[in-house]
Parts: C-alpha cells; sequence; structure tokens
C-alpha cells in the first residue's frame, strides 16, 4: 500500500496535501483497491463550500458507487476536470494524476486533526 508520509488522511480514505494555504484531496491508494475498476467521478464546482464529513462527490466503480467526504470545511477553488474523461487515473495515481479538489480551508488547523500515515495505516490494518 502505497502511503505518502507528507500526507494526512482520514477515517473515510480520502488523502490531505497542505500547499501553502490550500489544501488538495484526493481518496487513497487503499480506497481505489478496495473499490475495484472507478468509471466515473463526481465532484463539486468551483466556488462551491464543502462541510468537514459531509459528502462532496462520488466515485463509480465496476462494484460500487462511493461518497467523497469533505476531511474539512472550505471553498473549492479548483477540481481536477482531467477525471472526468479519465477516471481510470484515480486507480492508476491515486496520489498524483487523480487529486480531486483543491480547497481553501475555513480553518487551517483542521489539517492537524486528521491522521498522519502511521496512524492511517494502523486503522486499515485493523479492519
Amino acid at each position: 500500500m502505497n502511503l505518502p508520509k507528507e500526507l494526512r488522511y482520514t477515517e473515510e480514505h480520502e488523502w490531505v496535501k497542505v500547499e501553502g494555504n490550500q489544501v488538495r484531496i484526493g481518496i487513497t491508494d487503499f480506497a481505489q483497491s478496495e473499490l475495484g475498476d472507478i468509471v466515473f467521478v463526481e465532484l463539486p464546482e468551483v466556488g462551491d463550500e464543502i462541510k468537514a464529513d459531509e459528502p462532496f462527490g462520488s466515485v463509480e466503480s465496476v462494484k460500487t458507487v462511493s461518497e467523497l467526504y469533505a476531511p474539512i470545511s472550505g471553498k473549492v477553488v479548483a477540481v481536477n476536470e482531467d477525471l472526468d474523461d479519465n477516471p481510470e487515473f484515480v486507480n492508476e495515481s491515486p496520489y498524483e494524476k487523480a487529486w480531486m479538489i483543491i480547497v481553501e480551508p475555513a480553518n487551517a488547523g483542521d489539517v492537524d486533526n486528521l491522521m498522519t500515515a502511521e496512524q492511517y495505516e494502523e486503522m486499515v490494518n485493523e479492519d
């Protein structure tokens, strides 16, 4: 399982990368492997507000549809439109090509409440 140490993680299997005063969000390598082949990704619009622990979109695989849960609250400032035509990027490159949204956090300190790579790995191994 690929788990970059510099990222933070959620119990719902999203990752967060701090980039200055913004955060980039996607789903983990573990999540994409559990879902199987991704065939469609639904994301919010630029300008939308997302709220921590509430759905902000979904991914559809050949097996199921799974909600995406916001790791933090904030305003969507960018959406990865490449995923419209290339949903398979989620399987191929969950941390690079398949980032989903970039958010301006309502409270930058919220990221500190998310799990480290070690904590996330421990949680996944317990399941």
